[in-house]
């Protein structure tokens, strides 16, 4: 099983989306293990949306759909407020 999830930092106001096949793992390593890359820079994060799929390419499917501009208008009107 896949997972699309949406991040959510209050802090900075970040919206952050991705996909995994471990989501505990996954947002562990945004919030405490890891050393670097985007999402050190702006925690914490809450995890604000979250979609299953059976395959890694439905999961990415979808990561890509919430990345474009109107997936984030929906995050923004849909999910955050």
């Amino acid at each position: 099983m896949f997972v699309t999830y949406v991040l959510y930092s209050p802090v900075h106001d970040k919206i952050y989306i991705g996909y995994t096949s471990d989501l505990i793992d996954r947002f562990r390593s945004h919030n405490q293990f890891a050393t670097k890359g985007h999402t050190i820079k702006f925690r914490p994060w809450e995890v604000i949306h979250i979609e299953f799929f059976d395959s890694k390419s439905e999961a990415m499917k979808r990561e890509k759909e919430l990345k474009s501009s109107r997936g984030r208008d929906f995050i923004r009107t849909k999910i955050l407020h």
